[in-house]
């Protein structure tokens, strides 16, 4: 199978990278071209644009930011379906909303390229070390024919269902995880207030049964008070608001989770974005501390 990866970003380019340790026939692109070279030096090849990437691909794994990022590269008489081999495959990893999904689906039937969604659950660490969670929204068949791919780069791949429900399911977990830091980060900034101290606090809380599992590594965070970046605060807001788009398309109130939309939108606004998730910490520290 001859491979091509979109989108080299902290997820993608380590997800790239071990694909070609696996020996993959593994073609690279990314807009910035500093992210290339490594991959290149690894064994990768790769092309001036994303068209010329794609047109001897089998399959075409996309790892981009946002929806629309996703469209701009791949739709369009100029995009990068319209120079892929008719039933190549292009499984998309980014996190984006089943409705846009729906459309890349529609817009991969157009050309006559199959598509997958396969968002990702993990961090930079996680994707170093091939450990990410797949959540996998399309034909049975299909999942297998990439399967091997999948187990070069991740752990756990879970067939969520039919298109779409990968990219679903993703958003749920994505909420659930934004909204248990900011749980999490509340409890503790009082448990300081109530004359705890913090070592005490992000020694006890992260290991309590009502606490997420992953507020143990995001702890350590906490108490450096450096949250070099693993997953993008501003991402994790880019999330919560296709989140919050989803929920109207269905006409579902969504009322924690379009309140911890807003803080991030302020911690984005302080200039955090581009911190880790985790920093939403910070920002109620200084919130809390600019009020006493």
């Amino acid at each position: 199978m001859k491979i091509t990866f979109i989108g080299l970003g902290i997820m993608g380019s380590r997800m790239a990278s071990n694909l070609i340790q696996h020996g993959a026939d593994l073609t690279v692109y990314n807009r910035s071209k500093a992210a290339i070279e490594p991959l290149v030096l690894a064994g990768a090849k790769t092309a001036d644009t994303a068209q010329l990437a794609v047109q001897e691909a089998d399959i075409v794994f996309s790892m981009l930011s946002t929806p629309e990022v996703v469209k701009a590269i791949f739709f369009g008489r100029e995009g990068a379906l319209a120079n892929m081999k008719t039933e190549a495959l292009w499984v998309d990893c980014t996190t984006v909303n089943p409705s846009f999904t729906a459309e890349a689906a529609a817009e991969a039937k157009l050309h006559g390229v199959d598509f997958m969604d396969a968002p990702v659950a993990g961090t930079k660490p996680h994707a170093e070390k091939a450990e990410l969670a797949f959540f996998v929204g399309g034909r049975a068949d299909q999942l297998e024919q990439i399967r091997p791919y999948l187990e070069q780069m991740g752990n756990k791949i879970m067939h969520a269902g039919e298109t779409g429900k990968g990219a679903a399911f993703k958003m749920l977990v994505n909420i659930m995880l934004a909204q248990s830091m900011l749980i999490f980060s509340e409890a503790t900034i009082l448990g300081e207030k109530l004359g705890f101290t913090k070592d005490f606090l992000l020694n006890t809380l992260p290991n309590l049964v009502v606490s997420a599992p992953f507020t143990k590594f995001k702890a350590e965070m906490v108490r450096q008070d450096d949250y070099e970046v693993q997953f993008p605060l501003e991402w994790m807001h880019k999330d919560l608001h296709l989140a919050a788009v989803t929920a109207y398309e269905l006409n579902q109130p969504l009322y924690l989770a379009n309140v911890t939309k807003e803080i991030y939108a302020e911690a984005r606004r302080k200039g955090m974005g581009r911190l880790d998730f985790a920093a939403i910490h910070r920002f109620l520290e200084e919130q809390a501390q600019s009020k006493a």
